[in-house]
């Protein structure tokens, strides 16, 4: 225990996600130590951080507008919708330049143990945005862990009648793995979304 504004400063810091006891007060020091000047510049963007970014009255990815960029893009298809747990998701999806449709930021997963269900997330938004017939297709792009799957069987029941094409991120091996290090889940998915290499006649 240390005194006073460093304890207090371990504290706050340890409340932070992937954050451990030992490495709060690794960064608590970093900050001490480092130039007054820089210290300040981080406080000053968390603040304006708080103070600035909202989420986005559409499809609720972080925005410092009523409506994020992406919303806004008229160049981006409508008619389809991929349906992601958290902002980073869009960003890494944005990254390969592959999808050209909107977003829809759920605010997380179903989690029963950590006290987070359907009510908890931007799902009757969803519904709402599905409900004037310009969405053809919502892709589930939920992570491939137990909450994700959780809430990807969810959704597709929720979805289910309201007459839109659901696909599911294909999950299987990564590009420069091993086969013998593959556990199961990943093996089965695999094989399951197999794909035809022989050219169609």
């Amino acid at each position: 225990m240390y005194e006073g504004a460093v304890q207090d400063l371990i504290d706050e810091l340890g409340r932070l996600p992937g954050i451990g006891p030992k490495s709060a007060q690794r960064v608590a020091f970093h900050i001490l130590e480092a130039d007054t000047e820089d210290m300040r510049r981080l406080a000053d963007a968390i603040v304006t951080v708080k103070e600035r970014v909202k989420f986005c009255e559409i499809c609720f990815n972080v925005s410092e507008g009523a409506r994020c960029q992406i919303c806004l893009d008229e160049r981006r298809d409508p008619s389809v919708i991929c349906v992601v747990e958290e902002s980073k998701d869009v960003m890494a999806i944005e990254r390969t330049r592959s999808f050209r449709g909107r977003y829809h930021v759920l605010g997380g997963s179903i989690n029963p143990i950590a006290g987070v269900g359907p009510e908890q997330l931007h799902i009757r938004e969803l519904l709402t945005r599905l409900s004037d017939d310009v969405v053809q297709e919502v892709i589930v792009a939920t992570d491939p862990n137990l909450e994700g799957e959780a809430t990807a069987t969810y959704l597709v029941r929720m979805l289910g009648s309201v007459g839109v094409r659901l696909t599911r991120l294909a999950s299987g091996l990564p590009v420069g793995g091993d086969l013998e290090y593959a556990d199961d889940v990943t093996l089965g998915r695999a094989f399951e979304g197999r794909r035809s290499m022989t050219s169609e006649s």
